[in-house]
């Protein structure tokens, strides 16, 4: 009797053993992932927006070390809608873009996927693949455990999307393959494919502003530095100016602020932007008369003017520079600047070379042969 009830025992804890890794993926204890898919991330920040993608990581070889190159697509992942042999969604089942739990994709503020709006939140993200198109799907529901329990009435955006060739990847890789100041291209690759699609934030420069907006809330707008820089922001990106001006007004004016150059005038470009054509014109001429317009100062905001392809104010500024501060640098350098930017090219050669001799260090030196170079080529601004 003790022999055979130590018997079941033994059959029992065997029993056990053997089911316990299937079971403990939903036990609540931590255990390595099933089939050796690694959980992965990857983020990028378009500038104050972060993406994030949370995805569990497969690879080609399966974990018996099969080797599944070219039974990727179409066999293991299939074409179209599937039936996965388990939960709600039946035949109606997306791919999960992994392995094991959701796909997660997360955006801190909202953005566009393929020209289309999506709010700022957390989302499932699934896929419909197809051999010439594919559709991205971003699931409400971010939750659940793969796309088992997928519901097309959760759905927050699907975009069209095309596949493409890629260089080989083992493991399923989610890449940022393209990145600029307002938009993004992420690209799901898998063997030898690719599916990228573009991330844009439309309104990038009122992010920032924003932003800046709390900041000078708290310790930024102790200080006329934080107002300053605010409006200038604002002001050349020609955004939120008409709150910029009270910025630049903080900007210029005690107790916070503090009259200078820097802040008079751009105290004084705003007011223009306001369309403050006079109060602009006895500002600025506070700014240029004030002790501290020295020639850097002054020589800076004329190659702000120059940006802003104001050329012919830009030169005045420049001219006025000269009288102010003859033979300083970097007057010479202001002049053949001004001068080139109009096609005035001969007079630009002129007070370029004469420059050279007022050249403070051997890296000014060589900025300026650069730029008499551009001058003769007629490139230079």
């Amino acid at each position: 009797m003790k022999r055979s009830l130590a018997l079941i025992l033994l059959a029992a804890a065997v029993t056990a053993a053997v089911a316990l890794p299937a079971a403990a993926q939903f036990s609540g204890v931590t255990l390595p992932p099933d089939g050796d898919n690694q959980k992965s991330s990857v983020i990028q920040h378009i500038g104050l927006v972060k993406v994030t993608i949370d995805y569990n990581s497969p690879d080609v070889h399966a974990p018996d070390g099969t080797d599944r190159t070219g039974k990727i697509w179409g066999e293991l992942v299939p074409w179209g809608m599937a039936n996965l042999g388990f939960g709600t969604c039946g035949d109606q089942c997306p791919w999960r873009g992994g392995a094991n739990e959701n796909t997660v994709f997360t955006t801190t503020h909202g953005v566009q996927v393929q020209g289309q709006p999506l709010p700022a939140g957390s989302y499932g993200l699934h896929f419909i693949p197809g051999p010439d198109e594919w559709t991205v799907i971003f699931s409400k529901n971010h939750t659940s455990w793969g796309s088992y329990t997928y519901d097309a009435k959760e759905d927050a955006l699907r975009v069209k999307a095309k596949p493409a060739k890629s260089d080989y990847h083992e493991w399923l890789t989610y890449e940022f393959t393209d990145r600029k100041p307002d938009k993004a291209t992420v690209a799901l690759k898998w063997e030898n494919l690719q599916v990228p699609f573009d991330v844009t934030v439309p309104n990038a420069a009122d992010v920032y502003v924003q932003n800046m907006r709390n900041e000078l809330r708290s310790s930024p707008g102790f200080n006329w530095h934080g107002w300053n820089a605010a409006a200038l922001y604002a002001l050349n990106h020609k955004t939120n100016l008409e709150e910029a001006l009270r910025w630049a007004e903080q900007a210029a004016n005690p107790p916070l602020g503090q009259p200078s150059f820097a802040t008079l005038s751009t105290l004084a470009q705003l007011q223009a932007a306001n369309g403050k054509a006079e109060e602009s014109k006895k500002t600025f001429d506070l700014a240029l008369n004030h002790p501290t317009a020295g020639p850097l100062e002054i020589h800076a905001y004329g190659r702000q003017l120059q940006a802003d392809k104001k050329y012919d104010e830009a030169l005045r500024i420049f001219e006025l520079n000269a009288k102010r501060h003859p033979n300083q640098w970097p007057i010479k350098v202001g002049l053949a600047r001004g001068h080139a930017a109009l096609g005035h090219k001969a007079e630009a050669l002129k007070h370029a070379r004469e420059g050279l001799a007022q050249a403070p260090d051997e890296a000014s030196r060589k900025n300026l042969e650069t730029l008499i170079q551009q001058i003769e080529a007629g490139t230079a601004y």
